[in-house]
């Protein structure tokens, strides 16, 4: 991708009653996993996208929130089939993480490395810098 150009993504949930269109500023270089105890049962990849870089095409209010602890951050997944979409990102607010399985023609297991955040030790509660907890690989068989 040359300098400047965002990569543009639709984007839809299992059943597709939400459709939307993400423009990816860095790629996939903030692709990621969290440890906190939402993300650890929720397992997706996310990827950070601009407020501003989302664009909802259909069924926005087939969404449904789900908030919880300090109710910062923002979840949101489809009312009928379940899967999660994107969520307002707590430890920035000004961006969305967005699931990388509902970008049309990617998939989790494209990434053979994704990083892991501390999000047991969350940045807005210990007050210090976001900590790497692992890395997830993905090997596949030959």
């Amino acid at each position: 991708m040359m300098d400047g150009e965002k990569a543009q993504h639709d984007a839809a949930c299992h059943c597709g009653a939400v459709r939307f269109r993400v423009r990816l500023r860095d790629g996939f270089n903030s692709i990621r996993r969290c440890t906190c105890s939402y993300c650890r049962m929720r397992g997706a990849i996310a990827v950070s996208v601009a407020l501003a870089d989302i664009e909802f095409i259909a069924g926005e209010e087939n969404l449904t929130l789900y908030q919880f602890n300090t109710r910062t951050a923002q979840h949101y997944f489809c009312k009928t089939c379940g899967i999660y979409t994107h969520h307002q990102r707590r430890s920035d607010p000004s961006l969305f993480g967005v699931n990388v399985a509902c970008l049309d023609g990617i998939s989790p297991f494209d990434f053979a490395e994704v990083v892991v955040m501390d999000g047991v030790a969350h940045p807005a509660d210990s007050g210090g810098a976001a900590r790497l907890a692992g890395v997830l690989r993905f090997d596949p068989a030959r």
